[in-house]
């Protein structure tokens, strides 16, 4: 059964730094684009990066220069490593996986796109 599950979230001061993992079963991340989105209280569900089975990554223009997604294929998981965070970086994190190949990569930024999401590990940046 295909399942992706989110871990590493958490509460963290302003300026901090956190890895959210996404960790893939059922099926190999590697021939699919992977997106991390993101849904605060009252908001719609934003796409945040995605990385390409070629490895290209993309990422929205609100985390450009601090977050890095990452793939490892042996260990079938996504990473998204997340520096400088914001209080306005608190939401539900998700991951997604949109099962169909791309090529050539290009960026997918819309929830709609994806077709298997995980359960979300909440983000907190407060003081």
């Amino acid at each position: 059964q295909l399942q992706l599950v989110e871990s590493g979230g958490g509460l963290v001061q302003p300026g901090g730094s956190l890895r959210l993992s996404c960790a893939a079963s059922g099926f190999s991340l590697n021939y699919y684009t992977i997106g991390w989105f993101r849904q605060a209280p009252g908001k719609e569900r934003e796409g945040v990066s995605c990385i390409a089975s070629d490895n290209s990554t993309f990422y929205g223009d609100s985390v450009k220069g601090r977050f890095t997604i990452s793939r490892d294929n042996a260990k079938n998981t996504v990473y998204l490593q997340m520096i400088s965070l914001k209080p306005e970086d608190t939401a539900v994190y998700y991951c997604a996986v949109r099962a169909t190949i791309e090529y050539p990569a290009r960026p997918i930024f819309s929830a709609r796109d994806y077709d298997y999401w995980g359960q979300g590990a909440a983000v907190t940046v407060s003081s």
